[in-house]
């Protein structure tokens, strides 16, 4: 965290990480504590699923959530996050539009209608102990041909607080894929979400490869076309070399033009 403040020049308001429900992974107080000690709030993205494993995780699939079979998980999760007092952003069952996890409909015989429910299911538990310090973001990722259409998904106003997108222009780092615009990544799906619903919508994971195409200059339209469009209340930049190497420091010319962007005025810090 220091090592990305010092890179970009800011100190971004929040960070993000991610907790497996596998083992009953318990809600990360240190961890949000020492985020919070840094005067930033933490984003949690919550997974039904073990990660070592594939999607094919019957124990997760979403009947056996509703059946009430992790309720005591859920519980102490909802008990402990709204002990730790503070804002918490959540964000359970993302890019639930596609088909890699364990709880997106036709993986474990799930359907959109049980994911819906699955999703009001464990909000509920939150609000049965008082967890109003939780704010829930739903979270599809960027629509794609064969993806699962997003109306059938959304769990509606009453049960949502934020809504988001994950997309990544890949370039030619995985077979199949070619060199996309930020906006082409971005911008068929944040017309789809503003059908739904007006709640603030974040991207709540943003990533560009350097295989393919110009990075920086990659970086340099996306900050451009943020700053014109008022659809989007925040930016959450993937900074992990996993797939390909997403990081804002992956080249200089790449670090440099994250620089550039993220120093505008637009961008709040902690």
């Amino acid at each position: 965290m220091d090592r990305y403040d010092a890179a970009v020049g800011r100190r971004p308001s929040v960070v993000q990480w991610y907790v497996q429900w596998e083992g009953r992974q318990p809600f990360p107080a240190s961890d949000a504590a020492y985020v919070r000690s840094r005067d930033q709030t933490p984003l949690i993205t919550w997974e039904s699923w073990d990660w070592t494993g594939d999607a094919n995780q019957p124990a997760y699939a979403l009947s056996n959530i509703l059946a009430g079979s992790f309720d005591p998980y859920i519980t102490q999760w909802a008990t402990a996050a709204r002990d730790f007092g503070t804002t918490v952003y959540l964000r359970w069952g993302a890019e639930m539009n596609g088909n890699w996890n364990p709880w997106d409909p036709g993986v474990n015989g799930n359907t959109t209608a049980q994911y819906v429910a699955t999703w009001k299911h464990i909000r509920a538990i939150f609000t049965t102990v008082g967890a109003t310090n939780v704010k829930w973001l739903w979270t599809p990722i960027n629509q794609y041909a064969g993806s699962t259409p997003l109306s059938t998904l959304y769990p509606g106003d009453g049960y949502v607080d934020l809504v988001g997108v994950d997309g990544y222009n890949w370039g030619t780092s995985r077979s199949g894929s070619t060199w996309q615009t930020f906006t082409e990544v971005f911008n068929p799906t944040i017309a789809t979400i503003r059908t739904l619903t007006p709640k603030p919508l974040w991207l709540t994971e943003v990533g560009c490869t350097e295989l393919g195409g110009d990075k920086a200059a990659w970086i340099t339209a996306m900050f451009a076309a943020i700053a014109g469009d008022n659809r989007i209340s925040a930016l959450v930049w993937f900074n992990a070399d996993k797939e390909t190497d997403w990081r804002v420091w992956s080249s200089p010319a790449a670090l440099s033009a994250f620089r550039t962007g993220i120093a505008a005025p637009l961008y709040t810090t902690a």
